[in-house]
């Protein structure tokens, strides 16, 4: 068996309640789970990264002697090492693999997981302090993926993988984040095996959301996305145009089921059976408002559903995916339910943050 002198792993993620939520600067509940990604090496003479990607049948091979030029859209391992690069992070090279269980762009953040693995990785072969923080991690997923390529996304995904178990995250200014208490059961993750376009249904959610809220504003002179849902807000938001209105209003209602599950992660004892109506109604607001599950994805929770979970929603941007079941008794049966109906799935369980395995 090949050994290795540094490996970091880092979890995929559940968004259980505020999808597309972080990107308004609003919250989001989310939680890892025991699928992760892990980079595994042995460091070399040179300035030479050799990076081993067998789940995906590809392989990397740069230097780090001057500014990586990007190759494709999300170059993500390049990106990392030039923001190391400018900010003066020793460097030496690695021959690296790279392997995980999370489902490959399916709405469980296996790409956020990867960079925020990555930047341990970078950082814990430097021997900087900064490896031990998650915070600074989150903040260099963020950067490696969304910043340094001007994309749409917020940071749940990389908060999420980086500190682990259950987090309600505020997207104020400053960020307020808190680590709830985990009284969670078992959850069956599963992928509908249909690709979805990340970037461009962020993209389209994102502008018709604030255009619709520019709208309402002028109507109702301080009106932002953390106004109160009033009939009067109502009226107004009804006056839009089809999507403006659809994608607003579902905006609105994800804030405020988020708000109801933050005080429910906070009530003792926790009432299992109201998360997972909550996780059921989330879900009709993605699929009415938001518009973005697929039959099949309907399929998969109308399976679990009837085979004993207590909750279900689409996971991640929509549009294909994954979806996840709440089944704390018989995650087996939900699985296999699920199963027949074409989809892919994994029984789960709430995971810790990245960390150093060697």
């Amino acid at each position: 068996m090949k050994t290795y002198e540094l490996s970091v792993s880092s979890p995929g993620r559940m968004c259980l309640l505020g999808e597309h939520q972080d990107y308004f600067g609003l919250a989001i509940i989310a939680a890892a789970v025991d699928l992760r990604i892990a980079f595994r090496g042995n460091r070399r003479p040179d300035t030479t990264f050799d990076i081993d990607l067998p789940d995906m049948g590809e392989r990397e091979v740069f230097s780090f002697a001057a500014e990586i030029p990007y190759e494709k859209k999300r170059d993500y391992l390049k990106s990392a090492v030039n923001i190391h690069r400018r900010a003066g992070l020793p460097m030496t090279g690695w021959d690296v693999e790279v392997r995980g269980t999370i489902p490959i762009n399916a709405g469980t953040s296996s790409s956020s997981a990867m960079v925020v693995a990555w930047n341990k990785f970078l950082l814990e072969a430097a021997g900087d302090p900064r490896a031990e923080d998650p915070y600074a991690l989150a903040e260099l997923g963020f950067e490696t993926e969304v910043a340094e390529f001007k994309e749409p996304g917020g940071r749940m995904d990389h908060y999420t993988s980086a500190l682990g178990g259950v987090v309600w995250i505020r997207f104020d200014e400053p960020m307020k984040l808190d680590r709830l208490e985990n009284p969670l059961g078992t959850f069956v993750l599963a992928n509908s095996l249909q690709k979805k376009d990340t970037t461009g249904t962020l993209g389209f959610i994102k502008s018709h959301v604030l255009e619709g809220a520019a709208r309402v504003a002028r109507a109702i002179p301080g009106f932002t996305l953390k106004s109160e849902l009033t009939a009067g807000v109502l009226a107004e938001i009804d006056k839009l145009p089809p999507d403006n209105l659809r994608l607003l209003k579902g905006t609105l209602l994800t804030r405020d089921l988020t708000t109801e599950g933050a005080a429910l992660f906070q009530t003792q004892p926790f009432d299992h059976g109201k998360f997972g109506r909550m996780l059921t109604a989330q879900h009709a607001v993605l699929h009415d408002h938001l518009q973005i599950s697929t039959d099949k994805i309907e399929a998969m929770i109308a399976a679990a559903l009837d085979a004993g979970a207590i909750g279900a929603k689409i996971n991640g941007s929509g549009g294909g995916g994954c979806m996840f079941a709440y089944a704390p008794r018989d995650p087996e049966k939900v699985a296999a339910a699920i199963a027949r109906v074409g989809g892919q799935p994994f029984i789960v369980h709430i995971d810790e943050g990245v960390r150093r395995e060697i």
